[in-house]
Parts: structure tokens; C-alpha cells; sequence
């Protein structure tokens, strides 16, 4: 889940074509678990093929690249690698939730209360295998670049934002603004009306951007800070203080100007609390990765889609969609680098 500063920061909502011809890493664990949970059927049920695969990641991957692909956007995707020892119990703790939730879920089924039953169904998504295997070849296929990270993909990501290799990490997680990305771009993945969960209320979900710096500097903190701030309010990698959020946090490390001044004069103690700082700011990255867009292979993503009962005629759409996109892009900028001349 990462860290929540939705209290604190604040965001510049835009339109999808406000991105035309940039390109973003997204973190693939991150998009691919919201398309588990939310492309699904109206009792919770997963979309699965005739052999029982579930499909949910295949649709949202293929439909929502295109889309970007589209307007401009071209995607990168980051996946995570090996988790750090500090995040197993967070991991622990998401697999207890999901199995009480696959449990609640079947008792909604069996009541009949298909609300109740979608929320709780949600809640139990599970990267298996498959579903990575199956996503990393459709993603190839595409001709859409993935990056494999040592360790955390939103630190990678971040990374590569920070060397100007993209133009923002994309992640729904606000993690990658303690990883040190300049620029964080949430729901690029995901847009358009959302049920609040636990609610029988819908809200409209669009882009945001957010600048690291300009964020910072409204906080008046800096990045070294923020990362005190949510090491006080607990992480991926940590336990927090009870009863500390976000402004809570930021107006502790305001006044006492660091985590450990903060912590003394609150009589507390994280014992991880150095070890987590230098994860988020001094965290595993890897070079020597190619960010340059291929090209489609038809055959292969109709094969990979039809093998999972997608229809041809619907598949064939979304390419054609992407490959005159991609040409009508490419064409755009060579007419703006020929203007240059005049």
C-alpha cells in the first residue's frame, strides 16, 4: 500500500492528452493488482478463461496500453524484485488480509450480497505465476519496454525518472516521491468513475502530477525530511508511531528538525528507523536497461489473447490502435525537429 500524504500533498489534475509525448515507468506490481481487482465480474469473480485462468491483468494490460499508447504516452514497465527483509511483515500482514477476505467473500456469495462480495473480492488479489509470467509476455509482445528491479520497482522507477530517462514514475503509491522521483504521476493507469470501497459511493478518478519539488517546498521541508516524516508514520518497511499521520508527522519534524530529535523528546524508539531511511534513499537500482519501443507482434499478442478466449476481431483493434498512433507520433516529431530548422 506504501505510504498515505494524500493530506499533504497536493496534486495538478490533468487530462491524459495533457501527457502527449512523454513517457513514464510505471510500476507494474502496482497496475497489474489494480487490474485484478477491479476488472471483474458483478459477485467478485475474477475474468477467467475456459480453462479457469484468470484474464483480469491480460484485458486491463492490453486495453489500457493501448490506450495510453494512443494518446502519446509511451510506458515503461517496472517490475519488482527481490522484496527486502524489512518488508516481510508487511507481506505477511497482506496475506492474512486476503485470506479473511476470500473468506468474507465466499460468505457474501453464499448471502447473496453481491456488494459485499465484490468489495471483499477485491481485497484478495494474488500476483501468482501466471499472471506475472503471462504479463511480462504480453507486455514483450507489445513491444512495450519492462524493466526487471533488483529489488523494489518504484525505486527503480524512481531512479530512472531521477536520471531523466523518463519523465515521471507512475505508481498509485506515494513511495516514489521517498525514492527521490522528480515527478510522480498517479491513475495514469486507472481513470473514470470508482467505487469507494466499503461505500456505496462513486467518485470520478483522474490524473494527478505531482513535483517533487514544488511539494517540498510548499511542505518546507526536504526530501531526507519526508522520509522522517513516514518512518514516524510507519511504511512498507516499518511500524510507526501509534497515533501519528501525516500532519501529525510533518509538524514533529518541523519543529524538532529530525526523526531522532523527534523520537527523543516523544520518549520513543524505532529500532529500523536507520535502516529504512537508507532504503528509500539509498536504495537498490540497476543500469544498462533499453527504453526504446519495439514493435508489435501481432502474432504472438493474438496467440497470448485468443489462448485466453480474447476476441481476435477486438484484439486487432487495440493494435491497429497502437501501431498508427505510434506512426502518427513518430511523424509529429519529426515535423516538429524539422520546424526547428526554419
Amino acid at each position: 500500500m506504501g505510504v498515505n500524504l494524500s493530506g499533504l500533498v497536493e496534486p495538478r489534475n490533468v487530462e491524459l492528452s495533457e501527457l502527449r509525448g512523454r513517457t513514464v515507468a510505471v510500476d507494474a506490481y502496482n497496475t497489474i493488482y489494480q487490474f485484478l481487482s477491479i476488472i471483474r465480474q458483478p459477485d467478485g469473480t475474477p475474468l477467467k478463461d475456459s480453462r479457469g485462468r484468470v484474464t483480469s491483468h491480460l484485458s486491463g494490460l492490453l486495453y489500457r496500453t493501448a490506450n495510453l499508447i494512443e494518446a502519446g504516452v509511451e510506458p515503461t514497465y517496472v517490475f519488482d524484485g527481490r522484496p527486502h527483509a524489512l518488508k516481510y511483515d508487511t507481506i505477511e500482514g497482506r496475506k492474512a488480509r486476503r485470506e479473511k477476505a476470500e473468506r468474507e467473500w465466499e460468505e457474501a456469495v453464499e448471502e447473496g450480497d453481491l456488494e459485499k462480495a465484490f468489495s471483499k473480492a477485491q481485497q484478495t488479489s494474488r500476483m501468482t505465476s501466471d499472471v506475472l509470467a503471462s504479463s511480462k509476455g504480453l507486455l514483450r509482445a507489445l513491444g512495450v519496454p519492462t524493466v526487471d528491479a533488483p529489488g523494489d520497482g518504484e525505486a527503480q522507477g524512481a531512479y530512472m525518472c531521477s536520471r531523466g530517462d523518463v519523465w515521471a514514475a507512475a505508481s498509485q503509491d506515494y513511495d516514489s516521491l521517498l525514492f527521490g522521483a522528480p515527478t510522480l504521476v498517479r491513475n495514469v493507469t486507472v481513470t473514470g468513475r470508482r467505487k469507494v470501497p466499503g461505500k456505496n459511493v462513486y467518485r470520478d478518478v483522474g490524473i494527478e502530477v505531482i513535483d517533487s519539488a514544488e511539494s517540498l517546498a510548499a511542505l518546507g521541508i526536504t526530501r531526507e525530511q519526508l522520509v522522517d516524516v513516514c518512518i514516524l508514520m510507519g511504511t512498507d518497511f516499518n511500524p510507526g508511531i501509534p497515533g501519528i499521520g501525516p500532519k501529525k508527522g510533518l509538524k514533529l519534524i518541523k519543529e524538532h528538525g529530525s526523526l531522532e530529535r523527534a523520537l527523543e523528546r516523544m520518549g520513543s524508539e524505532i529500532e529500523e528507523a536507520e535502516e529504512v531511511r537508507d532504503i528509500f534513499l539509498h536504495g537498490e537500482y540497476c543500469d544498462g536497461y533499453d527504453l526504446r519501443p519495439g514493435c508489435v507482434d501481432r502474432d504472438a499478442v493474438l496467440g497470448i489473447m485468443t489462448d485466453h478466449d480474447f476476441s481476435p476481431d477486438r484484439v486487432s483493434s487495440a493494435l491497429e490502435r497502437m501501431e498508427s498512433s505510434r506512426k502518427a507520433e513518430a511523424a509529429r516529431r519529426r515535423q516538429k525537429s524539422l520546424d526547428c530548422w526554419f
